[in-house]
């Protein structure tokens, strides 16, 4: 069935690619990549124009500029910026804020729906219109634990159970913004910030002054309170380690730790619920144009270089995690233990975006509280009160 879903999304790239090609196209297209991908692009660029005879003959210039810097300089002059480029999650509401990216086509993008990861999508989207194509889902968090020790790493009770049985640490970095999110998130909050194009926060959508509130911070205190909880996310700090909420940039650390008893997943359930979080997603945009022909050939070419045999072939060349489904469940990326379990774990994730700097010392704080046993005594209708204190900081922040 996969071979034939696989074959059907295929066919349906191939007659959009041909139907976005209006008319032949040989002018010049700019692209914007991380450096470290720029040969990389560059030779996908020449397998696209092969492919596409149409195109052939169109000049385009791949140049290095980073997700963070591509995004800085199209938001200082639109016009002079890259056709294409490449850009983390986070900055999206920007670009589209100053009318640097140009809405999907609605073919490309069920394309883009049907064969990518569902964080992926919502990350590229604003509201019910996308404006990127997904090229990554390769930033986030999940479980690393001992196999020997943890026998159920889908439980964080089972989890502290056996870690506690065993004299062996669970470490989960409470007292941070990123980390806190996957009990907010997973338990069934939103805490969102919108942004215009200049950065400036205008509006906060939050609910953890809620019922789902409460039992997200009543599962950080249960998680505080276990004796083999350790509040910290480094594995190169980690000592005795029985399980870790990590990411992608310890596996090496881990699995040296770990040896043969090296294992990872998604985050577990707590509470009765999935935990959740941030993840972190790489993007291409394509920029407004004028004419339409160029247009066609900056979607048809955004959507190959986002397709999953070239992500696949991005995985192998420069081992970034590719975010479309069929390439998550390749022989190459399945064998990366940290990678799949990330791509995992990022279906019940949200892509981060722009957040004050005072949210991040806010969470730290109530983190703090937490880990100094503050609330171990509370009642659910104390525990609402420091929520309802929380979300009106949190909304403090709007600067416009």
């Amino acid at each position: 069935m996969k071979k034939i879903l696989a074959l059907v999304l295929t066919l349906v790239f191939a007659l959009s690619c041909a139907g976005l090609a209006s008319a032949d196209f040989d002018g010049e297209i700019k692209i914007w990549v991380a450096e470290a991908t720029v040969e990389f692009t560059k030779a996908q660029v020449e397998a696209f124009k092969a492919e596409h005879p149409e195109y052939a003959n169109m000049t385009v210039t791949v140049e290095p500029v980073g997700e963070g810097d591509a995004a800085s300089n199209m938001l200082t002059d639109v016009e002079a910026g890259a056709d294409i480029f490449g850009f983390a999650q986070d900055q999206l509401g920007r670009l589209v804020g100053a009318g640097a990216l140009v809405d999907v086509l609605p073919e490309n993008a069920e394309i883009v729906a049907a064969t990518n990861d569902a964080g992926s999508v919502s990350a590229v989207k604003m509201g019910d219109v996308m404006y990127a194509y997904p090229m990554t889902s390769d930033n986030g968090y999940f479980l690393y634990y001992d196999k020997s020790v943890v026998t159920d790493p889908t439980s964080m009770e089972a989890i502290l159970a056996d870690c506690e049985a065993a004299g062996k640490s669970v470490y989960m970095e409470i007292n941070s913004g990123w980390y806190q999110t996957a009990f907010f998130f997973g338990a069934g909050n939103t805490l969102t910030y919108s942004t215009d194009d200049t950065g400036a926060i205008t509006a906060m959508d939050c609910n953890y002054a809620s019922e789902n509130g409460v039992k997200a911070l009543k599962s950080m205190i249960k998680l505080a309170q276990s004796p083999a909880h350790v509040n910290g996310s480094s594995a190169s700090n980690a000592t005795n380690l029985g399980a870790i909420v990590d990411g992608t940039w310890d596996a090496a650390v881990v699995k040296e730790m770990l040896g043969e008893n090296y294992a990872a997943t998604k985050l577990p359930t707590i509470d009765g619920y999935q935990l959740g979080g941030f993840g972190g997603f790489k993007m291409l945009g394509v920029k407004p144009q004028d004419d339409e022909d160029k247009l066609a050939a900056c979607d048809a070419l955004a959507l190959y270089l986002t397709s999953e045999a070239v992500q696949t072939a991005r995985f192998e060349a420069v081992g970034w995690g590719p975010s479309n489904l069929n390439a998550q469940q390749s022989d190459a990326v399945k064998a990366d233990v940290a990678l799949s379990a990330l791509a995992s774990q990022l279906q019940y994730c949200i892509g981060q975006g722009q957040y004050p700097g005072e949210y991040w010392t806010l969470a730290t704080a109530l983190g703090d509280d937490i880990l100094a046993d503050k609330y171990d005594a509370y009642t659910d209708e104390q525990l609402m009160e420091v929520l309802t204190t929380f979300q009106t900081t949190a909304g403090s922040y709007i600067t416009k």
